[in-house]
């Protein structure tokens, strides 16, 4: 009987155990995850669960009795240390797995900051994991001093959920802006003033020095020349591919783990999913890190392991939470040349253009918009950028063309 083993058990190792049991695959499963819970959603984590708004039976994907009633073998709290790609083989310490088609879903880990300049002190926490956001909850008492290190989605969501739970919120980014390596200046202006509107002291063009006290942080040292007394510090300055397995086992990286269009790797029998895998976009090797590229490559894997010929085309769409703003995304605003507002009543999007067509949206708090941009990218569409910007313009006229 076949064995197909998956190596993390995040969003894209559950995509692909959940298809392959849905493609009518009857042979072995075997999902490894090095965390002690089963597989569960991560987006929240820096949202509704910190806040308190969901429980933690909620983010669980599946429950875990799903997994036994599937036949689908899952090892919580287990660290993989070797693969063998000629012998087919995954090591677990001592432990040796069989392996006829496998799968890495290994994800991504969080940069930290060097313990030369703090980063190891008591109070400093980074935001990925269920144990991240259990060890850093009891740190939200209002009153105490947060400083965030990082302007992208993962700091303003903290910074979010601090400034609603009256805590004193300094965020740094060391770019000109916030968000500048992922939205246009348009929609870095319109959280920047949702954020200060909230009390969140916001500083651009400025980092961190270093970070000081004894064993736990006190105090943080900035490059604009200001100390900051502070009771705990959450960095949110990036993540990096989980590409060690893949290393070690010889297999070809850039930019992740290197995939072709079907998410094999350099040996046709381990394939990649989710945040640590790269793929074939528009003649270069681009990851994309999001549940729905989780989900979507997932399922193209899980299809391929059974051998049939699936290609991954990506429909990026993202998502954040902050205040009493949802911001969706769809398309990849990379290389755009123009951005046009559209403002309703309590409505607020940014569309991207790139040599007039329609590439992706910003949508705030208009799910309406963002739905009608998705469509259009998704099938090839555009739309007249002075009806977008016309908010008399019906939305239904827009998808007309």
């Amino acid at each position: 009987m076949s064995h197909f083993i998956v190596i993390g058990a995040g969003q894209a190792g559950q995509s692909i155990v959940t298809t392959l049991r849905g493609q009518g695959f009857e042979g072995e499963i075997t999902l490894i995850g090095e965390e002690p819970v089963p597989p569960y959603q991560r987006p929240p984590l820096s949202k509704a669960y910190l806040l308190g708004e969901m429980e933690l039976d909620r983010l669980f994907l599946r429950p875990e009795s799903y997994y036994a009633d599937e036949n689908i073998r899952l090892r919580m709290g287990t660290k993989v240390t070797g693969i063998d790609p000629v012998a087919k083989t995954v090591s677990i310490g001592d432990q040796t797995l069989n392996y006829d088609k496998l799968a890495l879903t290994t994800g991504s880990a969080p940069r930290l900051l060097p313990a030369t300049i703090g980063g190891n002190l008591g109070g400093v926490y980074a935001m990925r994991t269920l144990a991240d956001a259990d060890a850093i909850e009891p740190e939200f008492r209002e009153g105490a001093s947060v400083l965030i290190v990082g302007g992208g989605y993962i700091g303003l969501e903290a910074a979010a959920v601090a400034a609603k739970k009256g805590l004193k919120v300094t965020l740094v980014e060391m770019a000109d802006r916030i968000l500048q390596r992922v939205a246009s200046k348009e929609t870095s202006d319109y959280f920047r003033a949702l954020h200060q509107a909230h009390g969140v002291d916001l500083r651009e063009g400025v980092g961190l020095v270093k970070l000081t006290g004894e064993d736990r942080v006190k105090s943080a040292e900035l490059t604009d020349g200001t100390t900051l007394d502070v009771d705990f510090v959450i960095v949110g300055v990036g993540i990096t591919p989980g590409t060690e397995l893949a290393e070690m086992a010889g297999l070809a990286l850039e930019n992740g783990i290197k995939t072709d269009l079907h998410g094999a790797t350099s040996d046709p029998d381990i394939f990649a999913a989710g945040d640590c895998a790269s793929f074939p976009h528009e003649g270069a090797q681009i990851r994309l890190e999001s549940v729905g590229n989780a989900i979507d490559q997932g399922e193209v894997v899980a299809k391929n392991m059974l051998g049939q010929d699936v290609t991954y085309a990506p429909k990026p769409w993202f998502w954040s939470d902050q205040y009493d703003v949802k911001l969706q995304i769809a398309g990849l605003s990379t290389g755009h040349d123009r951005v046009v507002i559209r403002e309703g009543e309590g409505t607020h999007s940014h569309w991207y253009y790139k040599d007039g067509q329609l590439i992706a949206i910003d949508a705030m708090n208009d799910p309406r918009g963002y739905m009608v941009a998705k469509r259009l990218i998704e099938s090839g569409k555009t739309a007249d950028p002075d009806k977008v910007a016309d908010p008399a313009t019906d939305l239904k006229e827009l998808m007309r063309g």
